[in-house]
């Protein structure tokens, strides 16, 4: 009996074959080309209105138009970041949830408490490095101190009588570091929020605060809080009449800056990386976010994973030995 040939039935056989094939073979590039089909989370671990708030709501405006999705910011402060950065670390590493980590989350917090929810070291896929500001040292206005040295002199003749709010490590370690190389000893009063601290300053309920240029610099420049120094190696351009650290108390090696990164869950896929880093460069690299922040000293330095990852490790041991120095307790 002879066979009769239907070459559409062949068609439709070969079709299936290759469906299932590509299902078979092809569903992880598929996934991977995909992302991102949903909208992108990015965690800040502290404050609205913290310089990491705002520089983490323009790289997100900017990544969302680089990689086609919006991405939403979702505060959760507390703890110099550590809870927003536990959330990220136990999320889905699945691109959707990332963190805009700081050396507080992804540095210091390591020798700052005695034991984190999750391991620093390893919880986090470094993916992109943002940028870096200076800080602030500034004091309430009726403070009878018009420099940095003569408050240094105020705190030798009532140790431990001068105040300071802190809201991050950046802050703490700052105003710490600067005391114990000065041979002074301040007392500290923690907040949940830089913003509140500010508040305080401004109010007299703290003598002195040590933040970044994004909430310090607005009040210095209207005459709300009286500034002292930068704690850069170099003045700002931004405020060049104050003098760093260095030069107010003739000192050598002081210097702390805050800085800035994108991280993900480890175990995050290297190509739904590779695709957050691009972004992430994409709007280090857009002039709207220089300009935007060039008036808060913000430095951009775009650069791979890998460069992170290196610049973590190094920031980790010298924000060990800044707290060790400092004599700061782990809490």
């Amino acid at each position: 009996m002879r066979s009769t040939f239907h070459p559409h039935r062949r068609l439709t056989t070969l079709a299936a074959v290759a469906s299932v094939a590509l299902a078979v073979l092809g569903s992880p590039a598929a996934l991977a080309q995909a992302y991102p089909s949903k909208v992108i989370k990015a965690v800040v671990p502290f404050a609205p209105g913290s310089a990491t708030d705002q520089i983490g709501r323009a790289f997100a405006t900017k990544m969302s138009e680089v990689l086609g999705q919006t991405i939403v910011v979702d505060n959760k402060a507390g703890v110099n970041g550590m809870l927003g950065a536990d959330a990220v670390a136990k999320s889905a590493p699945d691109g959707y949830t990332i963190l805009i980590g700081t050396n507080s989350t992804n540095a210091a917090l390591k020798s700052l408490m005695k034991k984190l929810p999750y391991d620093q070291d390893t919880a986090f896929t470094p993916v992109g490095y943002m940028g870096s500001v200076p800080l602030i040292m500034s004091v309430n206005n009726d403070v009878p101190a018009k420099t940095l040295k003569e408050l240094v002199d105020l705190a030798k003749a009532k140790p431990t009588h001068i105040t300071f709010a802190s809201a991050s490590t950046s802050q703490l370690v700052s105003t710490e570091m600067m005391a114990g190389m000065a041979g002074i000893q301040l007392t500290n009063v923690p907040y949940k929020s830089g913003p509140a601290a500010m508040t305080d300053l401004i109010g007299g309920q703290v003598n002195m605060f040590s933040a970044d240029f994004a909430v310090m610099l607005p009040q210095v420049k209207a005459g709300k809080v009286r500034g002292l120094a930068v704690t850069s190696a170099k003045r700002s351009p931004a405020i060049p009449e104050l003098p760093t650290v260095n030069e107010a108390l003739g000192l050598k090696d002081y210097e702390l800056i805050a800085y800035f990164a994108v991280y993900a869950p480890a175990g995050t896929p290297s190509d739904i990386v590779n695709k957050l880093n691009q972004a992430v460069n994409a709007a280090a690299n857009s002039k709207d976010i220089q300009d935007k922040f060039a008036a808060i000293g913000f430095a951009v330095q775009p650069g791979t994973p890998e460069d992170l990852a290196k610049r973590g490790a190094m920031e980790t041991a010298k924000w060990a030995k800044a707290i060790q120095d400092a004599k700061i307790e782990p809490q």
